[in-house]
């Protein structure tokens, strides 16, 4: 099997066997256009078949496998956003991993990248565990939402210029439901920095006339309908950088607790960090 048929009974799978599916780009706008709420919309998301490069690519390694993973069923579909609802902290991260995401149904669950994302989370009081293995484990965002700027596992991490901008739609519409509440969003890496750039102005944010570099701990302000919103970078805790040393604990639990300070949910930073 190369994907979970949605409406199978897998863990917080958003989608039925009647969930309408997309195959082109134009097909993905209009259906994040018209989806009326975030589970019509997520469930929209999960079963998407709009690039065949990535279809093809998340359905072979969901049928090929890892060998450590040889016993697993894979997701092998989309993933779809996941957490708070109303949001006052939003994640954005690039793509699920071929053997992270694309295996356990959410992003960054299940990835040596996810270890360290969601020990932070949990230090600094935005995750309800410090540890996320699999959809269905109990983990919980608290006050965050988290969303991947492709949504499909991509070769080589790297989606060409027009798949993502075949996924943006489905991005700019969740960052438009969330929108009210959100007060922070955290850009993991340089890449997810300008994905989020047009989908926040077509969500209707107000942004400043050019798009700031991106850095680690870099802020810029934006705002959405007159309500101040800050946009915060963060090096992404992949195994490049975390083996380096380019990301660390500490770094990590600084730009999540400012997330939290100015999201306005209040960090809890345990006082001692175990690298």
């Amino acid at each position: 099997m190369s994907s979970v048929p949605p409406g199978s009974g897998w863990p917080e799978d958003p989608a039925s066997p009647e969930t309408p599916v997309a195959g082109t780009p134009e097909e993905v706008r209009a259906l994040a256009g018209s989806s009326r709420d975030l589970g019509e919309l997520t469930a929209r998301q999960s079963v998407c078949r709009a690039c065949p490069r990535l279809v093809e690519w998340r359905e072979d390694v969901a049928r090929v496998k890892r060998r450590a993973f040889m016993d697993e069923t894979y997701w092998g579909r989309p993933i779809a956003g996941w957490g708070d609802d109303r949001p006052r902290v939003l994640i954005v991260g690039l793509a699920p991993a071929a053997h992270g995401g694309n295996r356990t149904g959410r992003v960054f669950t299940g990835d040596r990248s996810g270890d360290w994302l969601f020990a932070s989370l949990h230090r600094t009081g935005l995750a309800a565990l410090p540890t996320s293995t699999h959809a269905g484990d109990g983990q919980r965002l608290l006050g965050a939402r988290m969303v991947a700027a492709v949504r499909c596992a991509p070769p080589a991490n790297k989606p060409a210029v027009e798949e993502r901008e075949a996924c943006l739609p489905w991005l700019a519409r969740e960052l438009e439901m969330v929108a009210e509440p959100v007060r922070v969003v955290v850009c993991l890496g340089g890449y997810a920095w300008q994905a989020v750039w047009p989908a926040l102005r077509a969500a209707g944010y107000t942004l400043p006339r050019s798009r700031p570099p991106f850095g680690h701990g870099a802020e810029v302000e934006l705002s959405y309908r007159g309500a101040p919103v800050r946009m915060l970078g963060c090096y992404h805790p992949s195994q490049q950088n975390t083996f380096t040393g380019r990301v660390t604990a500490p770094m990590l639990d600084a730009v999540f607790t400012r997330a939290a300070d100015v999201g306005g949910l209040g960090g809890s930073v345990e006082s001692e960090v175990r690298h």
